[in-house]
């Protein structure tokens, strides 16, 4: 089982916050550190000081970091034109010398977009279809060719689709509980599959439609990684977990319901149990960015029992 940290930084984190997150996940021996693409805080936090942009953290990161992977849960479609997502991540690709990975999504949070003048268009899922044809259509096509799309919502011309990734192939992730629609675009465009925040239950569901759609696309469902994002919070005995619990404004026994809580014996359990229904990757949520010590807890009491 892969453990990757997945971190929400428009609930209040500055970029030498993120920082020191990403070097203690590649100390303490994560595969990943991944971020979330939103502009505007969530819930009870007040978000100071403010957002971080996604791509613009990761550029830093990648020349700050030597091994473990970049990426974000999701991309919002809804914020860049997908000629310009196509350059902006195979630069950071080249900058981190090939370790990034997009999860691209349609974009869903509207107040974000209001609170910063950003179009929210009805015809999200749309949209979205074409960005994937067009951003994995310029990285595809080989140097010295152009790229074309004329598309309803885009339309490329002569595209000269460069610069090209520093990988073969940006690993592209698709993710979210929609019963058609999503796993057919996970078929045709995602080398992983993403379901957050779902139940045991509704994740097998959901990984056996999209293995459904791959194999109806003419691909293995085994073709694609897939993969749950959950809350974490890991304690040594209950007072810890109640404290870390209270810090992130959440109720212990609806964190052990929802997500992934408790003593670490309790956490490798629960993993195990998605594990069987055919998780090889865990994105864990980590709330409090200034709590490293978590991250150590973590590290040598679940993923060391993991490996």
């Amino acid at each position: 089982m892969d453990l990757r940290i997945f971190t929400e930084p428009q609930q209040g984190a500055t970029y030498d916050t993120l920082l020191t997150a990403a070097k203690a996940t590649e100390d303490l021996g994560f595969d990943a550190f991944f971020r979330s693409d939103h502009y505007l805080r969530m819930g009870s936090s007040d978000g100071l000081p403010g957002p971080t942009d996604a791509w613009i953290t990761l550029a830093g990161l990648a020349r700050e970091t030597k091994r473990i992977r970049l990426g974000t849960l999701m991309t919002a479609g809804t914020f860049r034109l997908p000629g310009v997502l196509a350059i902006q991540v195979a630069q950071v690709d080249q900058m981190s010398g090939g370790r990034v990975e997009l999860g691209l999504g349609a974009g869903w949070f509207e107040d974000e977009h209001k609170a910063y003048g950003i179009p929210f268009p009805k015809e999200k899922f749309a949209r979205l279809e074409e960005q994937l044809e067009i951003v994995t259509g310029l990285w595809g096509t080989e140097v010295g060719q152009t790229f074309s799309h004329d598309g309803k919502h885009y339309q490329l011309t002569d595209s000269p689709a460069l610069p090209k990734p520093a990988q073969g192939k940006v690993p592209v992730l698709i993710g979210g509980h929609g019963a058609t629609r999503t796993p057919r675009l996970a078929a045709q465009f995602a080398d992983e599959f993403n379901i957050p925040f779902a139940s045991i239950e509704d994740s097998e569901r959901q990984f056996g439609r999209v293995r459904a759609a791959a194999e109806q696309a003419g691909r293995k469902g085994s073709d694609l990684v897939y993969s749950s994002a959950l809350v974490v919070c890991v304690g040594k005995d209950d007072e810890e977990v109640a404290r870390r619990a209270a810090a992130i404004g959440r109720d212990v026994d609806e964190l052990k319901a929802n997500g992934l809580a408790g003593s670490p014996a309790e956490v490798v359990d629960k993993i195990g149990r998605y594990e069987a229904i055919g998780a090889s990757r865990i994105y864990l949520q980590c709330l409090d960015l200034a709590d490293l010590d978590h991250l150590e807890i973590i590290s040598s009491q679940v993923q060391s029992q993991l490996s």
